[in-house]
C-alpha cells in the first residue's frame, strides 16, 4: 500500500491511499477519529461489521465511518485503486478487530 501525506495535525489526517490489485487493510476501528473515504480512482470497497454493511465507492463517491465502528477497506477494482482518506477531529489510534 503506497501512501502520501496531504495534511496531518493533531486532530487531523489527510492522506492518499494506494491500493494495489488484491490489497486490503485489516478489521480496525478508531476510538475518536471519524474516518472519510473518497474514491479517486477504480473501485473501494468500504465493509463494516455491527451492524455488517458493504459499500462499493466509484470515482466521486464518499462515505463516513464514525469512530468506534469497526471496519477495512478493500480493493473491489482489477488494477490499483486510489482513495482520499480524511480522519479528525480527535486523538488517531488504530485498533485491530478479531
Amino acid at each position: 500500500m503506497n501512501v502520501q501525506e496531504v495534511l496531518k495535525t493533531k486532530d487531523v489526517s489527510v492522506r492518499v491511499m494506494e491500493l494495489d490489485l488484491g490489497t486490503f487493510t485489516e478489521w480496525h476501528y478508531h476510538s475518536e477519529v471519524t474516518d472519510y473515504f473518497v474514491c479517486l480512482s477504480g473501485l473501494v470497497k468500504v465493509e463494516t461489521k455491527n451492524p455488517d454493511k458493504v459499500t462499493v465507492l466509484s470515482p466521486g463517491q464518499r462515505i463516513g465511518i464514525v469512530h468506534n465502528q469497526p471496519h477495512r477497506v478493500v480493493n473491489a477494482y482489477d488494477k490499483k485503486s486510489e482513495y482520499l482518506l480524511i480522519q479528525g477531529v480527535g486523538k488517531y489510534d488504530f485498533n485491530m478487530v478479531s
